[in-house]
């Protein structure tokens, strides 16, 4: 492939990530879970056009995602299976989430964002993606839907990586659903976890006997009482000044810190980091940092750094400590 061949596939990745995301509402990886069908039979189970949907089917078995068969059949692959909601390790969730119509919309942003240097969606939409979704619940529902997908694919990464059964309460400070902190109750049997998010996100959410859930804002409070404060995939969402005064608000009950966040690498590596780090630009308005970066936060917090411990998904536990 010539390079301008190899540039021309990297600026049309756009329209194959909004083919993943439309499969991906459709179910239709689900659909192949039990074996291949016709693309008439997939059109009539998710009511879809048979002639557009055979279409999509045949674009995504070119990248490997569904294997086209003879009768315009079409069965699962080992790539594609991810794509399933009931997958262990599903990327469904952030498929349906990356396709919407409003991050969409932010991405188109991006050019003013960069003459700017302001938030690509609130320049898209007149407010932040956090009032957006407070006033568009579905949204936030996607959203929610869309983390739990991702937390699927990086918990054992963590666990595997980084020992947090030497703690005795753990805070999931911004935990969402509970989806790691259940995953830290049931690796650890000693362990006793508080999940702490908006009221909204949190109601209805049991972790059982060693679990207390409580609602709030980590801007204006964190729950007392926990030996470790963790936070997977906070601070990245927001500018210097809003981390340092979430990360102020958990020093004030000491114990150590735990930031689950990627570390943007040296020049010209890390390519999924710093797109990573573009996606933070365009929708909630953070940042990737680098471990320097994160050491300057930490400092200006009220805690000494630690180190980092990498895992097998690229993230990092970033370890904090109260300074003097």
């Amino acid at each position: 492939m010539s390079r301008a061949a190899e540039l021309r596939r990297l600026v049309n990745s756009y329209q194959l990530s909004q083919a993943i995301h439309v499969a991906a509402v459709l179910g239709i990886a689900d659909l192949l879970e039990d074996g291949p069908r016709t693309s008439d039979e997939l059109a009539q189970a998710t009511e879809t056009d048979p002639r557009a949907l055979y279409r999509l089917l045949r674009a995504l078995a070119a990248f490997g995602l569904f294997q086209e068969e003879d009768g315009r059949r079409f069965a699962l692959t080992e790539l594609g299976d991810s794509l399933r909601w009931s997958a262990p390790e599903s990327v469904a969730g952030w498929a349906a989430f990356v396709g919407r119509r409003n991050i969409r919309e932010a991405w188109s942003s991006l050019e003013e964002s960069i003459r700017t240097g302001e938030n690509a969606f609130k320049l898209a939409h007149g407010l932040s993606v956090w009032e957006y979704r407070a006033q568009n619940p579905e949204e936030s529902e996607i959203f929610d839907r869309a983390m739990t997908s991702s937390s699927q694919l990086v918990i054992r990464s963590l666990t595997d990586a980084y020992d947090f059964g030497r703690f005795a309460t753990i805070v999931d400070v911004g935990g969402g659903n509970g989806t790691l902190l259940r995953a830290l109750l049931d690796e650890h049997p000693q362990l006793r976890g508080v999940l702490f998010d908006q009221p909204h996100v949190v109601e209805g959410i049991d972790l059982g006997e060693r679990g207390t859930v409580l609602g709030g804002s980590f801007f204006e409070s964190v729950p007392e009482g926990g030996d470790a404060y963790l936070l997977k995939w906070i601070i990245h969402d927001w500018g210097d000044e809003e981390s340092v005064a979430i990360l102020r608000n958990v020093r004030r009950n000491g114990g150590a810190l735990l930031l689950v966040e990627r570390i943007v690498e040296p020049p010209n590596e890390g390519p999924e980091t710093k797109l990573g780090d573009l996606n933070m630009l365009v929708g909630p308005g953070g940042q990737e940092r680098t471990l320097e970066e994160f050491e300057v936060l930490l400092r200006a917090a009220g805690y000494d750094l630690v180190g980092a411990t990498a895992t097998a998904s690229g993230m990092f536990v970033i370890e904090g400590t109260p300074g003097g």
